[in-house]
């Protein structure tokens, strides 16, 4: 007798955001591969300040780092694929999904650790601080559990082919840049140059396009932080060669 199937009476699954994340990513590309790359990358899980989120969260504030189950949103993907191409293998080399932390999966889920910096209400919201996320401004929120050592760190685990850490790409910039930076920012360019250095040092360009030089008169772009940056590579090294502050009538998601 065949055995049945599990699945075969579950058609859907209905799941319901908690909360969303603000976050200083506006576009998909910049955003680390994974979390933990940029740890000067702030952002702020946000939850309705009602009596029952505030209860639900009693206690988080005692933990140093949080899992974060989110909603794979802003997307172009129009259908799943079972294999990918991983950056880290340079874009050429196909993997199974399974096998990858694509966002390119067959329910559009994904997971980071992160730590809680601090919880702050105010009268409208409930914020959890965090940093070194990897997520996408209004990312959906669908749980969030603590992280727990003793159960979640695993020291003799292996990783095979993502198993090494990528080179950091050298990051300078132009004086044009830097100028429109201390123009725009006055209290916060110590914090927001060195995150925008951190972004691209991790060198965002498709696999294929990393560890090489752009094509002569070649700038890649990108906004993060409030900002429109252009950069280039050229011997090795990125240059950020200008930046605009992002306008309130830019296309950025809430």
């Amino acid at each position: 007798m065949p055995i049945p199937n599990p699945l075969s009476n579950l058609n859907e699954v209905s799941l319901t955001p908690i909360a969303y994340i603000r976050s200083c990513y506006p576009e998909r590309f910049g955003i680390p591969r994974q979390a933990g790359l940029v740890e000067s990358a702030k952002a702020a899980i946000v939850f309705p300040h009602t009596d029952q989120q505030w209860h639900s969260l009693r206690g988080i504030e005692s933990f140093s780092h949080i899992w974060v189950i989110f909603l794979l949103h802003g997307q172009s993907f129009s259908k799943f694929r079972p294999l990918v191409r991983p950056p880290r293998l340079g874009g050429n080399k196909s993997m199974g999904v399974y096998a990858t932390r694509s966002p390119n999966r067959p329910n559009q889920i994904g997971l980071s650790a992160v730590p809680l910096d601090q919880v702050e209400q105010t009268p409208t919201e409930i914020l959890l601080h965090i940093h070194g996320g990897d997520f996408l401004d209004g990312t959906p929120v669908l749980d969030i559990k603590p992280y727990v050592p003793y159960a979640d760190a695993i020291p003799s685990a292996t990783s095979a082919w993502a198993d090494d850490v990528d080179p950091l790409l050298p990051v300078e910039w132009s004086p044009e840049a830097t100028a429109s930076l201390i123009s725009t920012l006055t209290e916060d360019r110590n914090e927001i140059q060195p995150m925008i250095s951190d972004v691209i040092a991790q060198d965002p360009r498709p696999g294929y396009e990393r560890r090489k030089d752009g094509q002569p008169g070649q700038e890649w772009n990108m906004r993060l932080a409030g900002f429109d940056i252009f950069w280039k590579v050229e011997a090795g090294i990125a240059t950020v060669t200008r930046l605009f502050p992002l306008s309130s009538s830019d296309d950025i998601p809430s």
